[in-house]
């Protein structure tokens, strides 16, 4: 229990720090410290997520810091990038899933760089 809230409060901080930190973070802890498989760490995360953007955005927008209009048209294509990436989940074999995370998180850490 503890070490489930523990890793919730550090991907919860980096979320809110860096709007990146709830996936980035824990993912790879549900896998390796709370033992989940793939899928199922994928489906947690994402759940898990949910109140962490939800946190971060009502401070965001006390802040004035929403740019509504970028918002909202990302936010349709979030939902419907959400609805494919999910439906591919499940045709998709675990190992080529970490092959694609892995090649994403080297191309963001690259363009942090520029």
């Amino acid at each position: 229990m503890i070490k489930k809230i523990i890793i919730g409060i550090i991907s919860g901080f980096f979320s809110g720090l860096f709007a990146s930190g709830g996936g980035l973070i824990l993912l790879p802890a549900c896998i390796y410290f709370l033992d989940l498989n793939e899928k199922s760490a994928r489906a947690t995360t994402i759940f898990a997520i949910l109140p962490m953007v939800l946190t971060s955005t009502i401070f965001y927008y006390k802040n004035n810091y929403i740019d509504w209009n970028i918002g909202i048209k990302t936010a349709i294509g979030g939902v419907i990038g959400g609805f494919i990436g999910a439906k591919l989940l499940n045709k998709i074999n675990n190992k080529y899933l970490k092959i694609i995370f892995i090649i994403f998180l080297f191309y963001a850490a690259f363009n942090l760089f520029k």
